[in-house]
């Protein structure tokens, strides 16, 4: 909804509609171009123009700067041009070109004028409080005090090259040029549009070429959740002062971090680092794409970011879940920590870690089989020197030692004790043989009676079968809807690689997926 406007008045609507003649031939009219704020919106915003494709509401500040959509608009025959009207009669003096803005402010229409920009005392009513403030500008009694406008020493806006809206954030409402004090050297003249719409409004000053940021702090507004709680929350800052860094706050938490900049509680930390507070911002950011397994699930799984909108960090979804981790960053829920290469290898006391290429690395659990100790969870042989991180960080906390069998050993998933006979002393899985078994041995005790197994195959009285291929297991045809959807739908099999639902339908229907969860661990057999 376009609020900054000002009404085109009754007298000069009137005017504009009993214009009698032939009508403008497209040749004669200069559309002017494209730096209003509303250019490029699909209405036409230049008050030389009515009818159905106009805006319902326009200001003489976007007479010819609103080129395209006016005229597509004229040429589709959903606008007329009218001619320019006088302007309005006003006490305003010659060159006084104000944008009063609306009367969205909590003290609108009370009968005082509380916009900064005329001495009002409420930053909260800048542009909001447009009535109360051209009263009482009209009446004389208050006085515009932009400088950008009023003052004959400061530079004209005609005489600024504002440059173009090439910037990754140009046309978002918010003036980024350094020039004017905004943060991103990458948008040196690279935000016209919302540059020149600030500083016609007086907001920003223009500081000339390398202007200097730190030197004039833009600390934004209070538009912050947590503005106005006692801590600085914006990302561009550090100190004692702060709360928690959010980039949701970025520019959006005033009234706090002014008060502890000016109290030498916090500082700027682009005064020792970069130009954006040290802080990485989304546009600078490779999100990658959604090619994840777990992509588009609300959860960010991207290990090169933390924080509490985070799912599982998993090498695996290294950009490759990028609207996820992109909407939560932008929340301020989880901050980027940089690219830690998923095949780059992790070398502690000797021993050679990998990479994080398994597809639960970076969980917080070691899964390389070749590690025993709490800190390991669930041993996966695709996870052989490929959950680097989690395993290295367990090793280093003492959660982990090497297993016997030293670096390049392969060991045996023995699965969990979930088996009814788990931990009775004999050896249930059906994987195995030898005279440590149960006389019987049991389809539901597959990679369910970990502990007898394992403590068995130590002692050299099982052996697993065929080198551990299972070809006890009937996984039956792919016939299932929702085959080859990466997820185990049989409901035979537990685990969290199946599905969160399970359907007696499915029962022998889902073969190919639920063997490959089976073969990867992350499934076990369980019939009953």
């Amino acid at each position: 909804m376009k609020t900054s406007r000002t009404i085109l008045g009754g007298a000069i609507l009137a005017f504009a509609l009993t214009l009698s003649g032939p009508a403008w031939a497209q040749a004669d009219i200069d559309f002017g171009d494209d730096t209003s704020t509303w250019a490029n919106d699909g209405e036409c915003d230049d008050p030389r123009f009515e009818g159905e494709g106009a805006a319902s509401i326009t200001s003489p500040v976007d007479q010819g700067r609103d080129a395209a959509d006016c005229q597509a608009a004229y040429e589709a025959g959903t606008v007329t041009y009218v001619g320019e009207a006088e302007a309005p009669a006003a006490t305003a003096s010659a060159g006084d070109d104000i944008d009063f803005g609306d009367d969205s402010g909590t003290w609108a229409n009370d009968g005082e004028c509380d916009d900064p920009r005329f001495g009002g005392m409420l930053d909260s009513h800048e542009m909001a409080d447009a009535t109360d403030c051209r009263s009482a500008y009209e009446a004389g009694d208050v006085t515009f005090e932009s400088p950008n406008v009023t003052s004959g020493a400061v530079q004209p806006a005609a005489d600024i090259d504002f440059g173009d809206d090439s910037g990754t954030w140009a046309n978002d409402g918010e003036c980024d040029d350094p020039r004017f004090g905004g943060m991103l050297d990458s948008h040196e003249m690279a935000d016209a549009t919302d540059c020149r719409s600030a500083y016609e409004a007086g907001d920003v000053t223009y500081l000339g070429e390398g202007g200097d940021m730190v030197a004039d702090v833009d600390f934004g507004d209070d538009s912050g959740e947590w503005a106005n709680d006692g801590e600085c929350d914006d990302p561009r800052f550090e100190g004692d002062g702060m709360g928690v860094a959010l980039d949701s706050h970025y520019m959006a938490d005033a009234s706090d971090c002014e008060a502890a900049y000016n109290a030498g509680a916090i500082a700027l930390a682009g005064e020792g680092g970069d130009d954006n507070g040290g802080t990485t911002m989304a546009g600078d950011i490779d999100f990658g794409d959604d090619s994840g397994q777990w992509a588009n699930d609300g959860e960010c799984d991207d290990p090169r970011f933390e924080g509490d909108g985070m799912g599982v960090a998993m090498g695996s979804h290294n950009m490759a879940d990028a609207t996820d981790c992109q909407a939560a960053h932008e929340e301020g829920t989880i901050v980027y920590v940089g690219d830690q290469a998923a095949t780059d290898p992790i070398v502690v006391d000797g021993i050679d870690f990998g990479d994080d290429s398994g597809s639960w690395s970076n969980d917080g659990e070691c899964d390389d089989p070749r590690f025993e100790g709490s800190g390991v969870g669930v041993a996966l042989d695709d996870h052989l020197m490929a959950d680097a991180t989690d395993c290295s960080t367990a090793y280093q906390d003492g959660t982990v030692t090497l297993a016997a069998g030293g670096n390049g050993d392969v060991r045996i998933n023995f699965g969990d004790d979930s088996g009814d006979y788990a931990n009775d002393g004999e050896c249930d899985d059906p994987r195995f043989e030898g005279p440590g078994m149960f006389e019987t041995t049991l389809d539901s005790h597959l990679m369910a009676d970990a502990s007898d197994c394992e403590a068995a195959y130590d002692e050299g009285t099982v052996t697993l079968i065929e080198d551990g291929d299972d070809t006890r297991i009937n996984f039956g045809d792919d016939s299932s809807d929702a085959a080859f959807d990466g997820v185990c739908d049989d409901p035979r099999f537990v685990g969290r690689g199946g599905a969160p639902e399970l359907f007696a339908h499915n029962e022998l229907a889902d073969a190919s997926d639920c063997q490959a969860a089976y073969e990867a661990g992350t499934v076990t057999y369980d019939p009953q």
